[in-house]
């Protein structure tokens, strides 16, 4: 009788709170080929990857450490941080609407 095996489940380190968690629970900011800076929803855009969990905690203390400059080597623009803190509210909510409706 042969056993399954166990699909790996990639994972990624935040890099506002440094804390390994798995792909799909992590937003993904990237940095295109010709240098553009957007967000990745779909995880999969071509270009340099850098994780955050969906916390307002650990986008802060990214931007205060500058740790998105770092990664990518060029400045981000405020319009980013702007998106990604939307994007961040959306995904606390809701996550907070599952947890309420599993009650």
């Amino acid at each position: 009788m042969q056993q399954q095996k166990q699909k790996k489940i990639p994972v990624r380190r935040c890099v506002g709170c440094n804390t390994q968690r798995p792909k799909r629970e992590l937003v993904r900011v990237v940095r295109s080929p010709e240098g553009e800076i957007s967000i990745d929803l779909r995880g999969k855009a071509p270009g340099r990857g850098a994780y955050l969990c969906p916390s307002a905690a650990c986008l802060a203390k990214a931007r205060k450490a500058k740790r998105l400059e770092r990664t990518f080597e060029v400045p981000i623009p405020d319009g980013i941080y702007d998106r990604l803190t939307e994007e961040i509210r959306c995904a606390e909510q809701s996550a907070k609407e599952a947890a309420d409706h599993g009650k």
